[in-house]
C-alpha cells in the first residue's frame, strides 16, 4: 500500500488531488471500523496517514514552484 515518492512525483496536480481524497475516503473508512467494530488491518491507519502527508508535500512544492514561476515572470 505505501506509495513511493518517486511514484508521486510523476503524476500531474489533478490526479495528486484525485489520489488524496481517495485516500482520505480510505482513513474514513478505517475510522468507521474502529469505531464501530473491530479492524482487521491496524497498521493502514498509519500507512495511510503517510501517504496523505506524502502527497500534502508534493502538492505544496507544486504550488510553491508555480507561484515562484509567476514572480519570476513578472519581474523578468
Amino acid at each position: 500500500m505505501k506509495t513511493k515518492i518517486k511514484d508521486l512525483r510523476n503524476l500531474s496536480l489533478d490526479e495528486l488531488m484525485a489520489k488524496e481524497k481517495a485516500l482520505k475516503e480510505e482513513l474514513f473508512k478505517l475510522n468507521l471500523q474502529r469505531y464501530g467494530a473491530r479492524v482487521d488491518k491496524p497498521h493502514m491507519f498509519s500507512l495511510v496517514k503517510k501517504d496523505i502527508a506524502r502527497i500534502n508535500t508534493l502538492l505544496n512544492e507544486k504550488k510553491e514552484k508555480k507561484q515562484l514561476m509567476g514572480k519570476e515572470k513578472k519581474n523578468g
